[in-house]
């Protein structure tokens, strides 16, 4: 049965939290973990499911983190971050950054990037970044990225939706 979620501005019932959750469940997204290193050498990753290109001309992404995240005050701290575009061999990082834990980057195969924010070993494509503006959005920061520097490769994406994580084939596999 499909139900009505109504946005209208002129509607006068509140939006349920629950059917916007499940609403937006049903996008299907690619999944990245952004990560970042502040001055005083603390390192933070998150996995985002909130990602977007924003602009071509400058090179722009978007994306966004919880009011609540235990990681907000270092990515505030840190100038660079790096969005980490997960292949789907890595549900496992996936899982691993979207839980609350001291250290998510014990047994995580790093290297640096701009500004020392941590590259994630084997991911489909590393998007190293600048910030250009933070803003705020409800109970989310928005961080815009100017990106720096790029590394890609033909693996294949971990995608997600209906609240799980499916496979993806690889464009090779489609030739």
């Amino acid at each position: 049965m499909n139900e009505t979620l109504t946005l209208d501005p002129e509607c006068n019932d509140a939006v349920d939290p629950a059917k916007y959750r499940m609403a937006l469940r049903r996008f299907v997204t690619g999944v990245t973990v952004v990560t970042t290193r502040s001055p005083s050498g603390e390192t933070a990753g998150v996995t985002v499911s909130s990602f977007n290109a924003l602009s071509l001309d400058p090179p722009l992404i978007l994306w966004s983190l919880s009011l609540a995240a235990a990681s907000l005050r270092i990515f505030r701290a840190s100038n660079h971050f790096v969005v980490n575009i997960l292949a789907s061999d890595q549900k496992r990082l996936a899982v691993k950054f979207s839980r609350s834990a001291s250290d998510k980057f014990v047994d995580v195969a790093t290297s640096s990037g701009l500004g020392g924010a941590p590259l994630i070993a084997d991911a489909v494509a590393q998007l190293e970044c600048a910030v250009e503006h933070r803003y705020p959005g409800g109970d989310h920061e928005l961080v815009i990225g100017r990106i720096l520097r790029i590394t890609a490769s033909e693996k294949a994406p971990l995608v997600y939706g209906h609240g799980d994580f499916w496979d993806f084939p690889s464009r090779a596999a489609d030739v």
